[in-house]
């Protein structure tokens, strides 16, 4: 009775979240188009109004700005939205020095203008980028006429003087005090006395920097307060009053994730109950194979010139998590704790559920999550060390309580910090990764318990090695020096 209920509850919460997440797309043409290389995808309704071009930040895709541009399409906008070269679908890696204004950032700039040169016509062209794109996009708005009100969100730019943006709304997360103080800083530049939430003008300049309330980098990208004052900023510039609502899309994308996790457990109630109940370690047992390989593995691999694959570390990636896990599996083997052969109809359902269905729902409507054929080799990469590290963190965590479970993730944690600390110029992007290894076990982590108390742990620790290895294959931006 508790598994139907569940299952029941599952569907309920994901029939909700699709109805918010597609209420957000209805009416909307949305069309896939390329300009050069750069992939862009096109939001408009019958209106036609004035074009808006959306960048996003940093690992980031044009996926994970739709929050933005749907509100606006909706309201009568012409939204394009792109992914930056080596991010998303665009098949160039990045390229240039990260360090210098003429390197990477020129790049970015030079594709920004050939959208907009793309999409400029008799009207003003509106701006809107996160992070890593507010930069960029600060610099293109410089001496173009063409430009006109600039939203930004979480923004940082050294390029900001007093008169330039002249039409600049700067959008922070409550969570994100550093930024929120530099937005404060821009506004100021045209009021000293400039607050928070006040619209400040001095000539042709005017300002506004605003907190989006319990958002930090990634929740200001649903935040409904920030959307809702990005469109208000824009009417305001055009003299518009186009209306739209502002659906809870953070929250239905949430709940969306979760009912599709839930929903694994069912699933592996279709197969035969195989898996031999486990004890868990004793306490010394578990300290060595949670600790020896967090500690040895970077020790071993941070002083190795890992730089192969063309996504930025990747390839250590690949190497750390290869031999941490033959470590463990090693540890597993001496402890009595052998690995059971993987079910192979249960891992190809595993990696179907969580590619075909998880990934298609988080791909539509929060960010992308499929590879170009230029990252197929990078997948195959990283499969090579994702794979025997699954195998040994499914039968590590097999039978053992939570607290157990929770330490061996954070494990891993630590040892990429290690990692990093050893290295910090060559391996500072690794610090990137913990969200994403944060996101897979609060996930796929979930539905491969339910696997594996079915059919073993060899069959969730095969399928989980796939998945991940595609989920930081397409996570990362790739990049060529």
């Amino acid at each position: 009775m508790r598994g139907w209920l569940v299952t029941l509850a599952a569907v309920l919460v994901a029939a909700w979240a699709l109805t918010v997440l597609e209420g957000a797309r209805a009416g909307l043409t949305i069309e896939d188009r390329r300009v050069g290389d750069t992939p862009v995808t096109v939001y408009y309704s019958a209106a036609g109004g004035p074009p808006v071009v959306v960048a996003h930040g940093f690992a980031g895709s044009r996926q994970m700005m739709q929050g933005y541009s749907t509100v606006l399409a909706q309201a009568g906008y012409t939204v394009h939205a792109f992914d930056f070269e080596g991010h998303g679908l665009h098949p160039t890696p990045m390229g240039g020095d990260v360090n210098a204004i003429d390197g990477t950032t020129q790049r970015l700039v030079n594709q920004t203008r050939a959208v907009l040169d793309s999409v400029a016509g008799d009207v003003p062209v509106a701006l809107l980028g996160h992070s890593m794109a507010t930069d960029v996009l600060v610099r293109v708005a410089q001496d173009d006429p063409r430009i006109g009100p600039i939203v930004l969100l979480s923004a940082f730019s050294r390029a900001i003087d007093a008169v330039h943006p002249a039409h600049m709304l700067l959008v922070t997360g409550a969570w994100e005090p550093g930024l929120t103080d530099f937005a404060l800083e821009a506004a100021r530049m045209v009021d000293p006395a400039a607050v928070v939430g006040e619209t400040v003008v001095s000539g042709e300049v005017s300002r506004r920097a605003i907190l989006a309330p319990y958002a930090e980098h990634v929740a200001i990208l649903h935040s409904r307060a920030g959307r809702a004052d990005a469109l208000s900023w824009v009417n305001g510039y055009y003299d518009r009053s186009g209306v739209a609502t502002v659906p809870p899309t953070g929250w239905a994308l949430i709940a969306l994730l979760f009912a599709v996790t839930a929903l694994a457990a069912p699933l592996a109630g279709l197969f035969p109950l195989k898996a031999a109940e486990a004890k868990p370690m004793p306490l010394r047992t578990f300290a060595l194979v949670a600790f020896v390989p967090a500690l040895i593995a970077p020790l071993l691999a941070a002083p190795l010139d890992t730089r192969l694959l063309p996504v930025l570390v990747a390839d250590y990636l690949a190497l750390h998590l290869f031999i941490y896990g033959l470590l463990q599996l090693g540890l597993l083997f001496w402890s009595g704790r052998r690995l059971t052969a993987p079910a192979p109809l249960a891992a190809a359902l595993l990696v179907l559920w969580g590619l075909g269905v998880f990934g298609l729902a988080l791909d539509r409507y929060g960010a992308n999550f499929w590879p170009t054929d230029g990252r197929l080799p990078i997948l195959v990469a990283l499969a090579l060390g994702a794979v025997p590290f699954m195998l040994a963190d499914a039968r590590a965590a097999f039978g053992a309580p939570v607290w157990q479970r929770v330490v061996l993730r954070l494990a891993l944690l630590v040892s990429l910090g290690i990692a990093v600390a050893l290295d910090f110029e060559g391996l500072f992007f690794l610090i990137m990764i913990a969200p994403v290894i944060l996101l897979f076990f609060l996930t796929f982590g979930v539905m491969g318990r339910a696997f594996a108390k079915r059919t073993g742990p060899g069959t969730a620790g095969l399928a989980l090695g796939l998945v991940l290895a595609w989920a930081l294959g397409v996570s990362f931006p790739l990049f060529s020096a």
